[in-house]
């Protein structure tokens, strides 16, 4: 294996502990420098190192060993033969989502979502929000905690624990899902081709406001989100063949 390895860490006792082992096994370059990223640590530590590469836009394939909780975007913590791992890994391609946000101020923000974009409540009071699809009219008024809109690869996150559908990882599709929903009261969500926009507005923004979370980022007292995917970016995950993330997806909707 030719291709230059850089290391990136969480900040967990578990990951630097096994950071310090991993260097001390292999020779690893800058960031600047490398063909592909080894991830140490759990989830959010790979939706950041993934951030980290869409903000950089230079977009490098990873490889995450769990030193996390759930580590669902991980392969398994094991140190001997890495190079011989990697070589073997299967490569998944991931597209974010390109989220365009507009706050009761006016405010303007462009964030990508890997996951997925959710709507939430700041306050007691539950949010009212109106749903287009295509510009065109889909829901009027939702009565809700919040909503959500999540790509496959994030479809067995938040959108599962919201009772969202898992989506297969090449399934071409997105999980439109509300989030405690009180009205319409049989509304359970929907599931879009991914070429469909998604048109999310803040109805009673002053008297119910609301945030918006991109993954890890926040905004709050949003007026206004609009969801596309992005299809002129690609992140590029690595698993190793037993541990397939597209077999993982597909197998999550038999845990009980």
């Amino acid at each position: 294996m030719t291709e230059k390895l850089a290391l990136l860490a969480s900040s967990t006792p578990q990951a630097r502990k096994a950071e310090e082992e991993l260097r001390g096994m292999h020779d690893f370059v800058p960031l600047a420098e490398a063909d592909i990223v080894v991830a140490l640590g759990g989830d959010g530590h790979m939706l950041q190192t993934l951030h980290q590469m869409l903000e950089t836009r230079r977009i490098l394939p990873v490889y995450g060993m769990n030193l996390g909780t759930v580590g669902f975007l991980m392969n398994a913590w094991q140190p001997q033969d890495l190079l011989n791992r990697i070589a073997k890994a299967k490569s998944f391609s991931v597209k974010p989502l390109e989220v365009n946000i507009t706050t009761v101020d006016g405010q303007k923000f462009k964030l990508p979502a890997i996951n997925e974009i959710s709507l939430l409540r700041e306050t007691r009071q539950a949010a009212k929000i109106a749903i287009t699809v295509n510009d065109r009219d889909a829901i009027g008024e939702l009565i809700c905690d919040g909503v959500l809109v999540s790509t496959p690869a994030g479809s067995t996150a938040y959108n599962l624990s919201a009772n969202g559908p898992i989506l297969p990882l090449d399934s071409s599709m997105l999980a439109l899902t509300p989030i405690s929903p009180f009205r319409p009261r049989r509304w359970k969500g929907a599931i879009l081709p991914d070429r469909y926009r998604v048109g999310l507005e803040i109805l009673e923004h002053n008297k119910r406001p609301v945030s918006a979370v991109a993954d890890q980022r926040e905004i709050r007292d949003v007026a206004r989100v609009d969801v596309a995917l992005d299809r002129n970016r690609e992140l590029k995950l690595l698993f190793d063949p037993h541990h397939a993330l597209d077999d993982r997806i597909a197998m999550e909707q038999f845990i009980t």
